[in-house]
């Protein structure tokens, strides 16, 4: 029982990471190898200064929605594992992790939407006059992909564990 705590709180914690990169890190569409796109900029590499250049992008409605998923699942995980450790010390034995893996769930759901509406209205989102079809999906955007299945698995593990001893 304690080897799958273990796992369960491992794997909670590199999806979590999983998450914080797959938000934050600078990859969701790759233009060229000196162009890309995430959530929040488009970034060139500027080969003279060896340096990105990044301005913010253009804001509409499905990016929009796609930023507040993101951030809304990994709040959802972060409450999670807040909530698992706070059950582990206080919740009596035999208690089961419901509140834990709802959370853990809700974050798997919120990941998905994400995925799913960036993966479908990637044409309005980027708004670029250059066609879609010249560019490619980053390694965030396949992290979040991977995240999906992870919070879910994850989140009816919790569902399933019981408290020992």
């Amino acid at each position: 029982m304690v080897l799958l705590l273990m796992s369960v709180t491992i794997l909670h914690l590199v999806t979590l990471a999983m998450l914080l990169i797959a938000t934050m890190e600078k990859s969701w569409w790759v233009w060229a190898d000196s162009e890309v796109t995430d959530l929040w900029h488009n970034c060139f590499h500027d080969n003279t200064t060896n340096n990105w250049l990044c301005a913010a992008t253009n804001e509409n409605d499905w990016l929009q929605s796609v930023q507040a998923l993101m951030v809304l699942s990994v709040v959802f995980s972060s409450i999670s594992f807040l909530v698992f450790l706070g059950q582990l010390f206080t919740m009596s034995t035999a208690g089961l992790f419901y509140l834990t893996g709802l959370c853990q769930t809700f974050a798997g759901f919120t990941a998905f939407a994400a995925c799913l509406i960036f993966t479908f209205h990637r044409q309005e989102i980027l708004e670029d006059s250059r066609d879609v079809s010249m560019g490619r999906f980053g390694y965030c955007f396949i992290l979040a992909w991977v995240c999906v299945p992870l919070l879910l698995v994850s989140g009816v593990l919790y569902i399933h564990l019981r408290k020992k001893q």
